[in-house]
């Protein structure tokens, strides 16, 4: 018999997946965003990338025009194999014996690229940009399920950490080809050409990006406790935290600057133009 006081019925509740599902927040707003979704690096970060990536492949299978005394292109130092174009006083180091008959910018590009595609900011830039995971900050995650970076394959993230002690040695390797540029295409020092700033200012840009690194921010001060016990430490802490807050407009500006470095070496080396020489 009837009462009258049970609880009226309910319809079932569909099955929530994703961000959506009981142990996340319970957010009704698709998203949380009060401004437009426009903004951020012009090209898009999708684009940018998939130009560089085009490009950076182009250039490391062809294996040709990267020296032109005295300039070598950063996709190809150090030169690694044998079958590397002898640079004199150059960084060859002929690691990788005859047997090696591939393109030398394989042995290396794998470093700074590997750098680059573990990058905290490049991750955001290429996970919104070809997975759409999330599509934008505040967005839902599309996907039904969302583990993160804590499975296979993604969880290879972690060795971003590692990735960043190589690449300081391939930006002492880039310093390094800078100062030879300060030679002519008879190797006499004292000379500086256009090619020379393109180099300067490469440099500058590659370790402006690498120290704004949050690796880089981590190890200089990440696991003190007690700042007044490291003021040296603090202090270097608080000036790679500058740097951190431009970490995305450095990591355009190196991704930029290193191409075009390696594009000026091509067309020199293929003969388009001669380097201009200011002294």
């Amino acid at each position: 018999m009837a009462t009258g006081t049970e609880p009226p019925a309910t319809a079932p509740q569909p099955r929530r997946t994703g961000v959506r599902t009981g142990t996340r927040a319970a957010i009704a707003a698709p998203h949380l965003r009060s401004a437009p979704r426009g903004g951020g690096p012009a090209p898009p970060p999708a684009a940018g990338l998939l130009v560089f990536v085009v490009y950076s492949t182009w250039r490391a299978l062809s294996n040709a025009d990267y020296y032109a005394a005295p300039y070598v292109s950063p996709f190809y130092s150090p030169c690694l194999a044998e079958n590397c174009e002898p640079m004199r006083g150059g960084p060859n180091w002929e690691l990788f014996g005859s047997w090696w008959g591939l393109s030398p910018a394989i042995l290396i590009l794998i470093f700074p690229l590997g750098f680059r595609l573990t990058c905290y900011y490049y991750r955001k830039a290429y996970y919104r940009g070809f997975w759409a995971s999330p599509p934008a900050c505040a967005v839902a995650e599309p996907h039904k399920k969302y583990t993160g970076e804590t499975r296979f394959p993604l969880i290879l993230q972690n060795v971003h950490r590692y990735f960043f002690y190589a690449a300081l040695l391939v930006a002492l390797v880039l310093t390094y080809d800078t100062v030879l540029a300060f030679r002519d295409e008879h190797y006499a020092w004292g000379h500086m050409g256009l090619g020379t700033l393109v180099f300067l200012v490469n440099i500058a840009l590659i370790w402006a990006y690498t120290l704004s690194c949050h690796s880089c921010r981590h190890i200089v001060g990440g696991k003190l406790k007690h700042f007044s016990r490291h003021p040296v430490r603090y202090r270097m802490w608080q000036w790679v935290g500058r740097l951190n807050a431009r970490h995305m407009q450095l990591a355009w500006a190196s991704l930029v600057s290193v191409a075009v470095a390696d594009l000026y070496v091509y067309l020199v080396a293929s003969g388009a133009f001669d380097d201009p020489r200011f002294f």
